[in-house]
């Protein structure tokens, strides 16, 4: 199967509006005895949320993500790899540079706090450096139980989100149910499996949207536009229920005072806006391919997309460089918060703050260089199992409990470093990145490398871009026959290389 470009487009269309949706709320505030502060634009000014409508694009995520992990886990699982190693596979390939991210953050919180910074000061700074934390281990208890849902989806097909959907409803209903004091702690964990059933709704839409389930070219292609047409139209009357007459607030992105949120956990709301935002990726879909077949789109594309993780991980760097720059030295024009002069500054500040990013991005290419060296020599192999798959699974736990810990308090809670998450995800990565090696059933050792990666795995990988192009398919064992050791391990160097690059190994 050769890859669907536009899955990648959706990535590097969905990194695009996180960032930039990150950058457009954050404003900072310059008070006369010279502390910065950084208001809270959806709640100073509530009209403002209705531009989450537009930002919030995390479904696009997850629908791109479950369209390729359904076919890397189907082509992994015939070519005799385990589930052990193909989670381990596509979770080493986030850990890693968050982990490192994490790591340089939170050494710096520590210098910071021994220098004897403010530590309310600290704590705001390692909120706004874990804010998007939140996707990470949601998107990496998916990923581990793709095995399971992919089993699921080729039982029960379009009926398994539809029912993931329907149990949805139920525990968000059951959160929205009464005020805030009646919900304990039995509550809000019942209502934290909303983060695996509305985000496996859409993930799961994804495996039905890759087979084709959902309408395709040719003569399904009627089909696929009434059901897309369907999506928004009944996505977007249930979102308008929701947020009229119903109690959710418009916002798609929590705002402080709020009873109730649509993304914490996610709710009734969030499923019908992301149904509507799905179907719209799927009417459009066309369109955008008959763009993606110029060669200069589809390099636009893949350029965002080899850069995808460093704009996650980092894009909130630029705002404390040029917090520091301009606004600790008073440089920065600062007209009345949310007034006319302050929204057209808009434009000038996310254009700064792209040009720090980009030079920021530059100056990681050799980190990333190493980080690859890092995953070529530890990256789990395909059929990893015994112990070592225990390990990773263990360690794959210990790291989403880590992440699920800075992405609610960020990296700097009360102004001290958390010891134990930090050791957590440290530990938690080395368990995933480093297991014993797989022994495969004819004796030899494991080759690290077949996560299934023929088609659309998400990865922006030049190489297989270049294959596709060529009408190879590329699975992982005639991408090793032919080759001696060293020039396997060059190119499998290059590929992992161009692998940091992917949200979503992913993303």
């Amino acid at each position: 199967m050769s890859r669907d470009r536009y899955v990648d487009f959706l990535r590097a269309w969905a990194i695009l509006l996180v960032v930039l949706g990150h950058w457009l709320i954050t404003g900072l505030v310059r008070h006369p005895d010279g502390e910065i502060t950084a208001p809270e634009l959806l709640a100073t000014l509530p009209w403002t949320q209705w531009l989450t409508l537009g930002f919030q694009i995390m479904p696009l995520f997850f629908l791109a993500g479950g369209h390729a992990a359904g076919g890397s886990w189907a082509r992994a699982r015939a070519a005799g790899g385990s589930a052990a190693g193909w989670v381990g596979q596509r979770a080493v390939r986030l850990l890693l540079p968050t982990a490192v991210y994490s790591g340089l953050v939170l050494s710096a919180v520590g210098v910071c706090s021994a220098l004897g910074v403010d530590r309310a000061t600290l704590a705001l700074v390692g909120w706004a450096m874990a804010m998007q934390f939140w996707f990470l281990p949601v998107y990496l208890l998916l990923s581990a139980l793709t095995p399971m849902l992919y089993s699921l989806h080729e039982r029960g097909g379009v009926r398994v989100p539809v029912g993931m959907g329907v149990l949805g409803l139920g525990v968000g209903t059951l959160v929205a149910t009464g005020d805030a004091s009646s919900h304990g702690p039995a509550v809000e964990a019942i209502g934290a499996l909303n983060y695996l059933l509305v985000w496996g709704v859409v993930y799961q839409l994804g495996f039905c949207w890759r087979d084709g389930l959902l309408g395709g070219d040719g003569e399904t292609a009627p089909r696929a536009r009434g059901r897309a047409l369907a999506m928004i139209v009944g996505g977007a009357v249930g979102f308008a229920l929701l947020v009229g007459p119903g109690p959710f607030p418009v916002s798609l992105i929590l705002v402080t005072g709020e009873e109730l949120s649509n993304t914490d956990p996610p709710s009734a709301a969030m499923l019908a806006w992301s149904l509507a935002q799905v179907g719209v990726a799927l009417l459009v879909a066309p369109v955008v391919r008959r763009l993606l077949e110029r060669a200069r789109v589809r390099r636009a594309v893949r350029t965002l997309g080899a850069g995808s993780m460093a704009l996650y991980l980092w894009h909130m760097l630029p705002v404390l460089i040029v917090a520091a720059a301009f606004y600790l030295t008073g440089l920065a024009p600062e007209p009345r918060y949310g007034s006319a002069g302050w929204w057209g500054l808009r434009m000038p500040w996310l254009l700064v703050l792209a040009s720090v990013l980009v030079a920021v991005v530059r100056a990681l290419r050799p980190l990333e260089r190493a980080l690859a060296s890092v995953e070529v020599r530890g990256r789990p192999d395909a059929d990893v199992r015994g112990a070592a798959a225990w390990r990773m699974w263990v360690g794959l736990g210990v790291s989403v409990w880590a992440l699920t810990y800075f992405a609610g308090h960020g990296f700097a809670y009360g102004g001290d470093v958390p010891v134990w998450p930090t050791l957590g995800l440290g530990v938690g990565t080395l368990c995933v990145a480093f297991p014993r090696r797989g022994v495969r059933s004819d004796g030899g050792k494991g080759n690290g490398r077949n996560d299934g990666d023929g088609g659309n795995d998400g990865d922006g990988r030049d190489a297989r871009d270049r294959r596709d192009e060529d009408g190879h398919e590329g699975g992982a064992e005639e991408q090793a026959a032919g080759r001696d050791q060293r020039a396997g391990q060059a190119q499998r160097a290059g590929r992992a290389r161009r692998d940091r690059g992917a949200l979503e190994g992913t993303v």
